[in-house]
């Protein structure tokens, strides 16, 4: 023990002596460690943050009936296709499946389309307007900030309310608050009741730019929808494949498919929209390991070099030390020393950097990139190995330096 603090003792001596040369080297391996963690942090707060939005977007339970549903990029033919064998989904559709739920799944038909939103002088272009049910509230968290959701009452009524996203509020209410506000959508008036949380975007699509209103009154402003969406959810208690089980039957039902015939909708489960988040994280995380070891690597490279200058210039300080009795382990021992002090110096000082720049990036780009003390750990631990790795041939080689010759040189 005493020889491991005497070590690190003189390792850290020659290291203060020349400290532009140990900056150099440590900056190697902070830049490495600062990309293992970067790296790491950010793909799993990208995987993250996938997750989340995927869950936002469609609901962390909930499954989807549609004409087209398909969780990814499909070509344009095989979207006609589908098109063609697929006939679009009604209204009657929708309140078929309600009556024969069974209570055993909740259902909220969904119509979409673009508009523009205006207040006084004020556009939003292309805003997503929604109609849906009030159950829809009960089926996904739609993070309502201030205000409320409409209610069953004004559903069936078609009342003229909507529940708006930061975007259409920010822009269109700037400087006040836009409840019991009233904004224009296709020459018609509609009385803001509730407003939602900041969402962020999914799939690259703006969660904020959304408003919601009773889908009796969007069918009275935008008229009948070519196809409508329709989530759904287990009842409580059930698990999510009774009421997938359930729906798919009830539909099958009503459009009079046999057995054997293949299904003419599509049916999105909660699985399959998070194992093509999955699949997708998996695939950008493939890179994560090479990057790092590329730079572990470059950084070893460095450190190796600049350890070996270092025994260079002692050449004669390490003869002495021989001839007054030093052993090859106590040499060794130091080299080894100040090479992994370098290393982890700097990878402590890549860790702090990485983790400012991820704090800024994560209130910036509304990701949720927090460094895990584990990813630090490994870090620090990977930088550590990196510096015996990389002072183990200085090492070796001031060992063989021969003590009559180290002593003559100047």
């Amino acid at each position: 023990m005493r020889t491991l603090v005497e070590s690190f003792a003189q390792a850290a001596a020659a290291l203060v002596a020349r400290p532009l040369r140990a900056t150099l080297g440590g900056l190697a391996i902070a830049v490495a460690v600062a990309t293992i963690v970067f790296v790491v942090t950010a793909l799993d707060g990208v995987a993250a943050g996938a997750r989340q939005s995927t869950a936002r977007a469609f609901g962390s339970d909930t499954f989807l009936l549609a004409q087209v549903a398909s969780p990814g990029r499909i070509s344009r033919r095989e979207l006609e296709l589908q098109r063609q064998r697929n006939p679009p989904l009604r209204r009657a559709e929708a309140r078929f499946l309600d009556r024969w739920a069974g209570g055993l799944v909740q259902y909220a038909p969904n119509a979409q389309t673009s508009a523009d939103v205006v207040v006084g002088a004020r556009r939003f272009e292309n805003a997503a307007i929604t109609g849906t049910t009030a159950a829809l509230a009960d089926l996904r968290d739609l993070a309502i900030g201030r205000g409320r959701f409409f209610t069953d009452r004004e559903s069936e009524a078609g009342a003229a309310v909507v529940v708006i996203g930061t975007d259409l509020a920010d822009t269109l209410f700037p400087g006040r608050d836009p409840l019991g506000q009233t904004l224009r959508m296709a020459g018609r008036s509609f009385e803001v009741i509730g407003v939602q949380d900041r969402l962020g975007s999914s799939g690259g699509t703006s969660l904020d730019r959304y408003a919601w209103i009773p889908l009796v009154a969007f069918e009275r402003a935008f008229g009948a929808p070519r196809t409508l969406q329709i989530f759904a959810k287990a009842a409580p208690g059930l698990p999510s494949s009774t009421g997938e089980d359930r729906a798919r039957t009830t539909l099958r039902a009503r459009r009079a498919l046999g057995p054997g015939v293949p299904d003419n909708f599509d049916l999105l489960t909660p699985d399959a929209a998070r194992t093509f988040v999955q699949s997708l994280s998996a695939r950008i995380g493939a890179a994560a390991f090479p990057i790092s070891l590329m730079a572990l690597l470059a950084a070893i490279v460095v450190i190796t070099n600049t350890v070996l200058v270092s025994v260079t210039e002692r050449t004669r300080e390490i003869g002495v030390r021989r001839a007054l009795g030093a052993r090859r382990h106590q040499i060794m021992g130091e080299v080894l020393a100040e090479a992994t002090l370098m290393a982890l110096a700097g990878g402590a000082t890549g860790a702090a950097i990485a983790t400012g720049l991820l704090g800024l990036l994560a209130g910036a780009l509304d990701l949720p990139l927090t460094v895990e003390p584990s990813t630090v750990a490994f870090a620090l631990v990977a930088s550590g190995v990196s510096g015996l790795a990389a002072g183990w041939y200085p090492a070796r080689r001031a060992t063989r330096i021969d003590v009559i010759t180290a002593i003559r040189s100047e």
